[in-house]
């Protein structure tokens, strides 16, 4: 029986494998600087940081699966994906690292996790961003302090507002999907879960199946902070046309990694959602 640290990796390997994910990278579909090979590389790095999750603060499990993560030439590969899986470790796990059994893998479990966050834990995830560069949107007026972008430079300012991890995801649900799951008790990767061990055939191509429909509901957060919001409107409309089959999936997937609009927050979701499904029993 795999531990949840192992079904953690396994589900990052699961949805780097799955195609197609139109303007993500996948095993069809690379980009010149960040390639397949990168989050292979990516997961089997951020094992250490999942396995101690199980049981270590969060924040500092986070850095060590980021720090892990990192270590390959390809940069940022799976940022938001372990800010998901790392909290749902922990609520899948009894503290010993073995699995607590998949009856308790439940949002309301999640959602305690992340709610008994510390003030140490922020300080771990600002810290986190020394490691790697991750894409993301400026914060209003009253949050400069508070950028992720200063990294270890903006702990004092969370330790002077005596911020939790939780605090700092509240603060951003409303732009950020990440986020959103955190303080909503993991929503939307609790559906994935369900619609991926729902449908047949290959685990990839349900997570390919999923990773459309999860984009075709709403616009991509992250194409947002990038491209903008009638950016991520288009993408949301052309995968709900794949989706219908008025257009073709790969070709589609091609369009995005060529105009290099890739859906990554869609992506995390996905990883996020097979790691549940796999928690709760998803053959493979």
């Amino acid at each position: 029986m795999r531990t949840p640290a192992e079904n953690a990796q396994l589900a990052l390997l699961l949805e780097v494998t799955a195609t197609p994910k139109p303007g993500n990278v996948d095993r069809a579909r690379e980009y010149p600087d960040l390639r397949f090979e990168h989050f292979m590389a990516g997961a089997v790095g951020a094992n250490e940081g999942l396995r101690a999750a199980a049981g270590d603060p969060i924040g500092e499990s986070f850095e060590r699966a980021i720090e892990g993560m990192a270590d390959q030439r390809g940069g940022n590969t799976q940022f938001g994906a372990l800010l998901l899986l790392v909290p749902l470790i922990r609520a899948a796990s009894d503290g010993d690292g073995a699995s607590s059994g998949s009856e308790e893998l439940t949002p309301e479990r999640a959602a305690h996790v992340a709610e008994a966050t510390t003030v140490a834990d922020a300080a771990a995830f600002y810290r986190a961003f020394e490691h790697v560069d991750v894409a993301v949107d400026d914060p209003p007026a009253d949050m400069e302090a508070l950028d992720v972008r200063r990294g270890a430079d903006a702990v004092p300012a969370i330790e002077k507002r005596g911020m939790t991890l939780y605090d700092v995801f509240e603060r951003s649900a409303d732009r950020d999907d990440v986020a959103r799951e955190w303080v909503s008790g993991f929503p939307r990767t609790f559906a994935a879960a369900d619609r991926i061990a729902a449908l047949d055939g290959l685990v990839s191509d349900r997570a390919a199946r999923v990773f459309l429909e999860l984009l075709a509901d709403e616009p991509d957060t992250h194409v947002v902070t990038k491209y903008g919001e009638s950016t991520a409107q288009e993408v949301s409309a052309a995968a709900a046309t794949a989706l219908d089959g008025d257009t073709d999936p790969d070709a589609l997937a091609d369009d995005l990694v060529e105009r290099g609009v890739n859906p990554g927050t869609t992506a995390d979701l996905v990883a996020a959602g097979l790691f549940v499904a796999l928690e709760r029993g998803l053959d493979v």
